[in-house]
């Protein structure tokens, strides 16, 4: 563990009862996303203190990224990612990071990264990078929704339903979540809805000026309420049902520029469930209306009896 993410877990752990949010679990986020650089191109990370089970998605498809990132010249940007869960990552254990350098073109770079925890594979990555360049411009325009400033944060939104949502409603988050559908626990009570979920979405503090660090806490968001557009299609949330869920892959492309502490809309939706299997879409929209990113995902969903 780096010293920042030593600091940044005993300022967390010293808040008392996990109730916490804003700048300061944001600073453990940017904390556990500043890697320790190995050898040249191995790189290891940890896990927050306060984790589930197992290592979030969106943690470790964001520190795999900063690992290829680091091994990219600052120039060249990441224009797209695609990943497998493997297996669950254990979180009391550091994760390694492996960073295979594919090939340096004179525009594109390629990585490929593999997470490594007890001499296995638990995630793959591999990132395209690409030096700026103008070309042709369009995009779909944002959704009309009201304002995030106008919505209850994530905490409001779920008090009526904290004692049943469990850890859910008790565990930290770094990016601050204001739902414009209504709460997929809401959904549930009235049974299956669109599958559509839209939330605005912010990093909960201010983050540096490392254009990296932005697309990395982006993608760690992009793994935050994807899959939900495909419970409420069917009635059911997390904690509230018997879901066993876990995301297969996962796949981002990045736009435009964008800093991830300013609001941006997240537009899910779900195409299809099947075989146990749901597949969902997303779209990320700067606070202007501008696409910044687009996302799919598909997760593996068990309703036990």
């Amino acid at each position: 563990m780096t010293e920042a993410a030593r600091q940044a877990a005993a300022d967390l752990a010293s808040s008392g009862d996990g109730l916490v949010s804003g700048q300061p679990v944001l600073d453990l986020l940017v904390a556990l996303l500043d890697l320790e650089r190995i050898e040249e191109n191995i790189f290891r990370g940890v896990s927050p203190a306060e984790s589930p089970v197992r290592v979030f998605g969106g943690q470790v498809a964001g520190q795999a990224l900063v690992a290829a990132g680091r091994t990219v010249p600052a120039e060249r940007k990441v224009h797209s990612l695609h990943a497998y869960f493997i297996r669950p990552g254990d979180p009391s254990i550091p994760i390694v990071y492996e960073v295979d350098r594919i090939r340096d073109g004179r525009s594109f770079t390629t990585r490929r990264v593999i997470a490594v925890q007890r001499g296995k594979a638990i995630f793959a990555l591999s990132a395209s990078f690409q030096q700026p360049e103008p070309g042709l411009e369009h995009a779909e325009p944002m959704p009309a929704v009201p304002d995030p400033e106008t919505l209850p944060t994530r905490a409001e939104s779920m008090r009526r339903y904290a004692d049943k949502l469990g850890p859910i409603a008790r565990v930290p988050r770094p990016i601050d979540v204001r739902y414009v559908t209504d709460p997929p626990w809401e959904v549930r009570d009235r049974g299956p809805a669109e599958a559509r979920s839209q939330v605005w979405m912010r990093a909960d503090g201010s983050l540096p000026d490392d254009e990296l660090l932005h697309v990395c806490v982006l993608t760690y968001a992009s793994d935050m309420t994807l899959l939900d557009s495909v419970l409420v299609r069917h009635g059911a949330y997390w904690g509230l049902d018997r879901v066993l869920g876990a995301s297969l892959d996962h796949a981002l492309w990045f736009h435009r520029p964008f800093r991830a502490d300013e609001w941006f809309l997240y537009d899910c939706a779900s195409p299809s469930a099947s075989g146990a299997r749901g597949l969902a879409t997303g779209r990320f929209f700067g606070r202007d209306g501008t696409l910044i990113a687009t996302v799919v995902q598909e997760g593996l969903l068990r309703i036990l009896d």
